[in-house]
This record gives C-alpha cells, sequence and structure tokens, in this order.
C-alpha cells in the first residue's frame, strides 16, 4: 500500500463529510441561520450508529423546532440492522426499515424519539423527494434544515435537497468526523464505524458519484444532484487511490 493511502483518504473524506458549524448548539446554528433553531432537523439511516449520538444531542440541544428520521432499505441497512441488534439482542432488528431500527435505538439508548418517521425510502435520491412529501403532508414549515447523514454520503445528500428546495437554508452536519493515522487505525474510536474497506469504497463511490460528467449524478449526467466543483487535490487523491485499486470504487445501483 502506497503510504500516501491514508492523506488521500483523509483528503476525499473531509470533502465528501462537511461540517458547516463546529457544534450543534443554538449559537452555532444562529450564526448561520440568524435564529437559535433551524425548522426541522433529519436523521438519515444511512448513518452508522454515530449518527445516531449526533441526533440525540441536538434534539436536547434544541437546535431544530421538529425531528425526522429517514430510511427505507438501501445498500446500508442490514449493516445498521446488525449493529443495533447486537446491542440489543431482544429488539429483532430483521427487515425493519433503518427509521424504525435508529428510532428504537434513540429511545432505548437516550429516552428519545423523533416526531416523524419516513420508513419507504432506498436511495439518496428518495431520501429527499420522500422527506418533501412527509414535510408537505403534514404542513410542517421548512424554510431551513440541518442534514445529518453518513459522513461519506453527506455532501451529496445536500447536493440533492438543493436540486429540489435551491432556496432552502441547508446546515451540513455530518454524523462523524474520521481521520486516518498511517497505520491505517481511526483517530478517536467513532461508534458503529464501517471497517476501512467498506469505508473505502463509501468514500470512492462519492467522488464518481458526485463528479459532473456524464457518468456521474450531477447535471451533465444522471441529473440526480446540482453541480459540485470538486477541488483538483480530491481529484487527485482519487485518482492515485483508483489508480491503486479499482475496485475500492463503489459501484451505482439506480440513484443510491
Amino acid at each position: 500500500m502506497d503510504k500516501s493511502f491514508y492523506n488521500d483518504i483523509n483528503t476525499l473524506s473531509r470533502f465528501c463529510a462537511p461540517r458547516d458549524i463546529p457544534c450543534l448548539t443554538q449559537k452555532e446554528v444562529e450564526k448561520v441561520l440568524g435564529e437559535p433553531q433551524a425548522d426541522v432537523m433529519v436523521l438519515f439511516g444511512g448513518n452508522i450508529l454515530a449518527g445516531g449520538d449526533v441526533f440525540a444531542d441536538a434534539i436536547w440541544n434544541k437546535v431544530a423546532r421538529k425531528y425526522i428520521i429517514v430510511g427505507g432499505a438501501g445498500h446500508t441497512t442490514q449493516t445498521l440492522r446488525d449493529k443495533v441488534h447486537a446491542l440489543y439482542p431482544d429488539f429483532d432488528t430483521d427487515g425493519l426499515p433503518e427509521a424504525v431500527v435508529f428510532a428504537e435505538a434513540l429511545k432505548r439508548k437516550y429516552a428519545l424519539s423523533a416526531d416523524y418517521l419516513e420508513t419507504v425510502s432506498t436511495n439518496c435520491g428518495n431520501n429527499i423527494t420522500n422527506l418533501l412529501q412527509l414535510i408537505k403532508t403534514n404542513n410542517l414549515v421548512c424554510r431551513s434544515i440541518i442534514l445529518c447523514q453518513d459522513a461519506t454520503m453527506q455532501r451529496r445528500m445536500s447536493l440533492t435537497l438543493r436540486k429540489y428546495e435551491p432556496e432552502m437554508k441547508i446546515i451540513n452536519f455530518a454524523g462523524y468526523e474520521a481521520v486516518l493515522n498511517e497505520d491505517l487505525s481511526f483517530t478517536e474510536e467513532i461508534r458503529g464505524m464501517w471497517d476501512l474497506e467498506r469505508y473505502v469504497s463509501l468514500l470512492m463511490g462519492e467522488i464518481s458519484r458526485i463528479t459532473d460528467d456524464k457518468n456521474g449524478y450531477g447535471p451533465a449526467g444522471k441529473g440526480f444532484i446540482v453541480h459540485e466543483d470538486i477541488p483538483q487535490e480530491v481529484q487527485q487523491a482519487f485518482i492515485r487511490l483508483k489508480n491503486q485499486d479499482e475496485n475500492m470504487v463503489r459501484k451505482a445501483y439506480a440513484a443510491n
């Protein structure tokens, strides 16, 4: 493995996992929105367990007026089911949608609950369209929103929302911040973290999707997201990693 490997992974991670504020407090939210609460905060089911911890902190800190968990079943669902079942063996997660699994985990660990669950979406695209439909159906005010998705998919989630709601004020807050050491260990423990191979595959797949060319998800390709400029250092890191092993890139299925 090339010694630049961990630096390149960290470069991709920083790009894919934006946090627009340093922490989820009313003070920080007010700096962005001009008021201490967003209308809505959303936890997406593609998250690992650490994302649930972020969501719990957000509820305690009252950074939003309404809280929603979004997620049916997709490429990350079985991992979440397995992790939560291992924590709570009496909770049968088999076949359950991500939103229900996260809601039960939130209840058991923190005695907290979301206001709404969306349970049928299968990918980032209909995570957003189904979320917007839920908001409309329940007559929720949503001029501002906090998005918490898995760190590998956070940027693409906001790019998807911007396609449908370009005027909405968005605060990105990725479910965790992962930094690799030279020995390929993480600098700190992250609850429910992917194994390294899966993590790298997810990151590499995101760069392919966000790249606005005929193979990507932007306007020049499938049109699932708005255009995003990818910094040169990110492009170069991606190319170096891909040259080491093209199998690192997670293949695209439908809009996931």
